[in-house]
């Protein structure tokens, strides 16, 4: 089908989806029912001039990439995800290919988290989605592209999380989160998208190289875990970080809480207003 109807699908998909489902303010006046360019492009993790041109006609072939983040922020079903992938040229991923979306349940659970800092990773540790308190306690993870959305990435080459660890904590956190993309690569030998990213991250930093032919790799411990959030505004926060895998899609999500009544749960509501207010404004 043409260019100009995946447009109209998108555009039509995006003006039935209420704000409020998906977390942002309804009490703005508004001229169309549904959700702007801007908003939807910001949960999608593209521009709002990407987004305008695709609902034109003028951008053409979205990559699977794109097609699947509008899939997610739209909210679609898996029949309404095939239709899009489709109209974008693309088969959808099945069987045999790491799953990046969050299926319809999944969201249910983080609706109703909707007040808690949760982030979804894929198979891969790649950020499939953060919702708002989260980028308002580890910073606004909206702007991430490619390999920056990639927690081994932003653990061997970048810049880290504000999350305080010690040099032990950090050296078991990356032999973890490797032993685990290793687990991954084993379980989907068929998907390129996992050799390409295995093979950038040993490109970009031998301690992963290292870390891969480990002969006796660590694995990664599940459960709670403490973590320290150095919070730029509001100062440390001590918080509990439990880490969930939903073993049908093979997704991983994190989720911050502190203990009620303590000082660390005050710090934690002060900085999820603060930057909730930020984002908005």
């Amino acid at each position: 089908m043409s260019s100009s109807e995946l447009g109209r699908v998108v555009r039509r998909w995006r003006e039935r989806v209420a704000p409020g489902t998906v977390g942002l303010p309804v009490g703005r006046r508004r001229r169309a029912p549904g959700l702007r360019r801007e908003e939807l492009a910001g949960l999608a993790a593209i521009s709002a001039d990407y987004l305008t041109r695709l609902e034109q006609g003028r951008a053409t072939s979205p990559s699977v990439q794109v097609v699947e983040s509008l899939s997610r922020a739209l909210r679609l079903d898996d029949a309404e995800r095939d239709v899009l992938f489709r109209l974008a040229g693309h088969v959808a991923p099945g069987p045999g290919v790491v799953c990046s979306r969050v299926t319809p349940s999944v969201q249910r659970l983080l609706d109703r988290l909707a007040d808690t800092p949760v982030v979804v990773y894929d198979a891969t540790w790649t950020l499939v989605e953060a919702n708002a308190p989260y980028d308002a306690l580890m910073g606004d993870t909206s702007g991430w592209q490619g390999l920056e959305r990639n927690a081994l990435w932003r653990h061997l080459v970048g810049p880290g999380s504000r999350a305080v660890a010690t040099p032990e904590e950090h050296a078991e956190l990356k032999a973890g989160l490797v032993a685990d993309l290793r687990g991954t690569a084993t379980r989907y030998p068929g998907d390129p998208a996992v050799g390409r990213l295995v093979a950038e991250l040993a490109r970009l930093s031998p301690e992963f190289t290292e870390l891969w032919d480990s002969a006796d790799p660590v694995v990664r411990r599940d459960g709670t875990r403490r973590k320290t959030v150095a919070h730029p505004t509001v100062g440390p926060i001590a918080l509990d970080c439990d880490t969930l895998v939903v073993t049908a899609d093979d997704l991983r999500l994190m989720v911050y809480t502190a203990e009620p009544g303590t000082e660390d749960a005050e710090r934690l509501a002060l900085a999820v207003v603060l930057g909730t207010q930020a984002f908005v404004g």
